[in-house]
């Protein structure tokens, strides 16, 4: 039987930041994930989608000494740039172009952008050298059973575990979640996302673009040069049947596609890595802890990827719990802390998961009259300076989404 304060189920990149973030701050730390990090970008089951990490997250990473890891692979996001492309045209084209400038209401950017297979392998080679925490690849959480005083937790080598906490960070189908009794609620869109990478003739210039039409965004984050090409790191949201065919689709027909659903605003792209599928859902736990366990990132919220939400959701987590860890340890994971996890994290987590699914619905619009208003919706969010700066500062504040 092994012992320690915390027990982490997952070790995607929420789960591994937990482990560093809590053994930094004297917790003893076990953190488990049944599939070994995957951390090259050309292999098979690498997460080629990237995170912007906001102002918010950037200063938590400071603060547990992990940004200094990230920052040399990371792009500044300095402009958000949203077209509508919705017109009745065959060919999509732009007809309302809106600049958010992070200049306007701030020094440093919206954001930094990193991919995740990147993040994944910088903060798991940081991960070796904390000594207060035992990483396990390869091993499954099997069995929870908690009481009171402690949570046991058995895996898939044979060896059980006895923690203070548990945290839930086992994705959206998360069996952590399951065993310990907690609901979620789930809404479907019909929607997948490819993500992929892609070089194009026209530099980016720090700006990373959403384009609109039907299906879902279209949007190009900014990402370093790639043989001597400007890159961008894509993720293209279609319905479910469109989102297949595409990934199906011959190298050179799916670049000549995806540069007309590009409006070729930033020229010609060419495809520079493989494609990968993700299923697009917004769910949200009805409780975000039982007994001795909290959840966090994808075991607790998913939301679909507009306005740089999912991941900066969940280091929001962690920074709520670390926080409440730290200031009465002898607390840790009883049902007062855990309650007030909760109380903290639910109300702002249902107001995001809510706007970004209304968000998504609007983007998704096939009706020509809801494109329409969608236009107007954008154009009324960014004339008055006043109020394009007050979203602004509210989106930096809470990671809000810019699109409309």
């Amino acid at each position: 039987m092994e012992k320690a304060d915390i027990f982490i189920s997952g070790g995607g990149l929420a789960g591994l930041i937990a482990a560093i973030a809590f053994g930094r701050a004297g917790f003893s730390v076990i953190c488990a994930d049944p599939i070994p990090p995957v951390i090259s970008r050309n292999e098979d089951n690498s997460d080629l989608r990237t995170t912007a990490f906001l102002q918010p997250s950037k200063a938590f990473l400071d603060n547990i000494g992990l940004w200094s890891v990230l920052e040399h692979h990371a792009m500044p996001l300095d402009v958000m740039r949203i077209i509508d492309a919705g017109g009745p045209e065959t060919t999509p084209e732009p007809r309302q172009i809106k600049d958010f400038k992070a200049s306007d209401i701030s020094e440093q950017p919206f954001g930094w952008n990193v991919p995740n297979w990147l993040s994944r392998r910088e903060i798991s080679q940081a991960l070796e050298a904390e000594p207060r925490v035992q990483f396990l690849p390869g091993v499954a959480s099997t069995k929870l059973f908690t009481r009171d005083q402690e949570a046991k937790i058995s895996l898939s080598n044979g060896t059980q575990v006895k923690a203070r906490l548990v945290l839930g960070a086992d994705g959206r189908s998360s069996e952590i979640r399951n065993q310990a009794g907690i609901s979620v609620s789930t809404t479907r869109f019909g929607q997948k996302a490819l993500a992929f990478a892609v070089t194009h003739p026209i530099p980016h210039q720090n700006v990373s673009t959403e384009i609109h039409r039907s299906g879902g965004p279209f949007t190009l984050v900014p990402l370093p040069d790639y043989q001597g090409q400007p890159s961008s790191a894509v993720v293209w949201m279609e319905t479910g049947p469109n989102a297949l065919a595409l990934s199906n689709m011959p190298t050179e027909a799916f670049e000549a596609e995806m540069s007309a659903r590009s409006c070729n605003h930033l020229g010609p792209l060419r495809l520079v890595t493989r494609r990968s599928l993700w299923p697009i859902i917004s769910q949200l736990a009805n409780r975000l802890s039982g007994q001795r366990v909290a959840l966090i990132a994808e075991a607790a919220h998913v939301v679909p990827p507009i306005g740089a939400q999912g991941l900066n959701m969940s280091l929001g987590d962690i920074d709520a719990l670390l926080t409440l860890a730290k200031a009465e340890p002898a607390r840790l994971g009883d049902a007062e802390m855990l309650d007030r996890y909760h109380r903290q994290r639910i109300g702002d987590l249902r107001l995001r998961v809510a706007g970004v699914s209304l968000l998504n619905s609007a983007s998704q619009a096939q009706a020509q009259a809801l494109r329409d208003a969608r236009a107007l919706g954008l154009n009324a969010l960014h004339s008055p300076a006043p109020l394009r700066k007050a979203m602004m500062r509210l989106g930096l504040q809470t990671g809000a989404a810019y699109s409309t």
